[in-house]
């Protein structure tokens, strides 16, 4: 009795399991709608970023750094003093030169009265013509002295006003080379840099095939020079703001047949860095009503793309597709599939076609 309950539980269990065997479970299976999109055409390219203004500041004239007026790395203003060199000598040159030129002044306004009084004398035939000759010429003596002596003011007040180092325009200032009480001179060096970074363009080469259909483009109308490019980071963070096309280059590079193109980009907050490597994508087209699907969804073979299509009853099938491009993490389709169809992008592996899959839309 007990062998027979035995054999009987043995032959429920292996039958049950042979049965499961027979008819698995469908496979658990992501479908994505085929849907119309508007996907940009776009083209990646390596670029560097460039500062809008960048100067070297540089000390005009001789002297002892009393002050840094800067921070390192600080935004600082337009006009802004950042170094003062000691002021001292300059200011007696500038005080001497106007002292010189004053005296001149003097001698020339006395060379005039003399001047005239012979010419009226002339005049009277109360005087000889000699003289009146030789109170002229003392005149331009003097004259030219005035002259010679308002260029050393005018040089001396120069000097003096160089040794203020002003920031020529709003930006970010680098590392200071020198400290206060450092001996500085023209001969010194750049002390500082300051480049301004808002806004900054982003300079990349594009082949001369691609630059001529996007250009002719544009002419069309068809995409635009504005908001045409997008920066990704070295850290694969793509910056919110796009750039503007504002610069392309005369002059084909020979070895790469290659032009250099130039994108300015607003960067108030100063994100962006001078000299730093980013991925320039640019967008050449901006076609309309295009299907696409996700491009995970696309498989391959020996004869070519091929896509599993969630059909009538839940059966999946194999369909031929052409792919005209990809863009965006999609692939756009020019023949074999219809709007609302199913594809699989998750689970393909486990698909058998003409079986039957529980075919579930992606989360979110």
């Amino acid at each position: 009795m007990i062998r027979t309950l035995f054999v009987t539980a043995a032959f429920v269990f292996f039958g049950s399991a042979v049965i499961s065997q027979d008819n698995p479970p469908p496979a658990a299976v992501v479908a994505v709608e085929v849907t119309t999109r508007n996907l940009a055409e776009v083209s990646d390219f390596n670029g560097r970023l460039d500062a809008n203004r960048r100067v070297a500041l540089v000390a005009r004239v001789s002297g002892v750094i009393e002050n840094i007026g800067f921070v390192p790395g600080a935004i600082v203003e337009q006009d802004q003093p950042l170094f003062v060199i000691e002021s001292d000598l300059y200011d007696a040159a500038m005080r001497e030169a106007e002292g010189a030129l004053r005296a001149a002044q003097a001698q020339r306004d006395l060379a005039r009265l003399e001047r005239d009084r012979q010419s009226e004398l002339v005049l009277r035939e109360a005087g000889a013509q000699a003289r009146l000759d030789q109170a002229e010429a003392a005149l331009a003596t003097v004259e030219a002295d005035v002259l010679r002596l308002e260029a050393a003011l005018d040089r001396a007040r120069t000097n003096l006003s160089y040794t203020v180092i002003k920031a020529p325009f709003s930006g970010r200032i680098g590392n200071s080379a020198v400290d206060e009480g450092a001996l500085v001179g023209p001969e010194s060096g750049a002390l500082a840099t300051l480049v301004q970074l808002d806004p900054i363009h982003a300079e990349f080469p594009v082949p001369t095939a691609l630059l001529r259909t996007f250009l002719e483009r544009v002419e069309r109308g068809e995409v635009s020079r504005e908001a045409a490019v997008r920066l990704t980071l070295a850290n694969g963070t793509v910056y919110d703001a796009q750039g503007d096309i504002d610069f392309v280059d005369s002059r084909v590079n020979s070895g790469t047949d290659s032009v250099m193109l130039r994108a300015r980009f607003a960067n108030p907050e100063g994100r962006l860095l001078d000299g730093e490597l980013v991925r320039v994508t640019l967008t050449t087209d901006t076609p309309e009503g295009e299907l696409a699907i996700p491009a995970e969804a696309v498989q391959r073979d020996i004869q070519g793309a091929f896509v599993l299509v969630v059909g009538e009853g839940e059966v999946a099938e194999q369909r031929r597709i052409t792919v005209l491009r990809n863009a965006q993490g999609f692939a756009v389709i020019g023949a074999g599939l219809s709007e609302g169809e199913r594809v699989i992008t998750e689970g393909v592996n486990k698909v058998r076609v003409g079986a039957v899959v529980d075919a579930a839309a992606p989360e979110g």
